[in-house]
């Protein structure tokens, strides 16, 4: 059990990597492409590109499963598309309208939000996690949050999908640890896919599409094979053996990761308030794994 904790935080860690370079990624495409266009090409790619792993590790699962609906793919998967229809949505149309490092300290504020949700479904939080994440939620301010914070409408749209990332970290929690993960990130990929492409095609106009696919393709391919294909999978596979709590902090140092991506591929400079606010991440995500020292034994 030890060995699968410790594979489930290095998935998760991967998975934040790979978010938070999707940033920069997602800030380059969205001067292309609309928010619609752009997530309905890079989910529906993210979605294409597990058919291969689906077909080659398409055998009988060790999962007994009841016969009920949410004992499926396709229900969960739906459920989970919708909610990150939502949740990528607002981020991506947030991110447009405020500044990055607002956008970043928000959208993480769901380290926050999972243990408390936690809470209201009963899960012991310990003492230890919570510390983690006061350590960590500073961490974000301060690398994060380099100018006066004020609501703007693009903060509110970030903040609302925190809410929604929340939502969907549970749910994930929950359903992969009853139905296959990579049909359950497939079927999600594709909803939210489908979901975007519509609202791209009644709300977006569609002259110069092509164009900005064009222009904007090595952000769609990072976004939909590497982002959506690799990371989303990833985070599957790793809740099943990850605290909803745990893995939030993990997922949270995506914001690292972010700006490490800026400064080398944007060249944006940390300065010593962002090194901090990573040393700080890193120790509340230490912090947060104490309690599985010696778990095991």
């Amino acid at each position: 059990m030890e060995y699968r904790k410790i594979q489930a935080n290095i998935f998760l860690l991967l998975t934040a990597a790979i978010w938070g370079f999707a940033f920069v990624a997602q800030r380059v495409g969205a001067q292309y492409l609309g928010t619609f266009t752009f997530n309905g090409i890079r989910f529906a790619l993210g979605s294409l590109s597990l058919v291969p792993l689906i077909l080659l590790f398409n055998r009988k699962s060790k999962v007994q499963f009841s016969g009920k609906a949410l004992d499926r793919p396709w229900v969960p998967g739906m459920v989970a598309g919708v909610i990150l229809f939502t949740a990528a949505t607002l981020q991506q149309m947030g991110v447009e309208e405020t500044g990055a490092g607002k956008a970043a300290f928000i959208t993480g504020l769901y380290i926050v939000l999972v243990p408390l949700a936690g809470l209201f479904l009963k899960q012991k939080v310990s003492v230890s996690t919570w510390a983690g994440v006061g350590v960590t939620a500073v961490g974000l301010y301060l690398l994060s949050v380099t100018e006066r914070f004020t609501i703007t409408r693009g903060d509110l749209l970030v903040l609302v999908g925190a809410l929604f990332w929340t939502f969907h970290i549970l749910v994930i929690d929950v359903y992969s640890r009853r139905v296959d993960g990579l049909k359950l990130s497939a079927i999600q990929f594709l909803t939210c896919a489908a979901l975007s492409l519509g609202f791209a095609v009644l709300l977006e106009p569609m002259n110069g599409v092509f164009e900005g696919v064009r222009s904007a393709m090595v952000p769609i391919l990072y976004g939909g094979i590497c982002s959506v294909g690799i990371a989303y999978t990833l985070q599957v596979f790793g809740q099943k053996y990850a605290e909803p709590s745990h893995a939030a902090i993990i997922l949270s140092l995506e914001t690292v990761f972010a700006s490490i991506g800026g400064w080398l591929i944007l060249r944006e400079n940390l300065g010593f308030r962002g090194y901090l606010g990573c040393a700080l991440m890193l120790i509340g995500m230490l912090l947060a794994q104490i309690p599985e020292v010696g778990e095991d034994k």
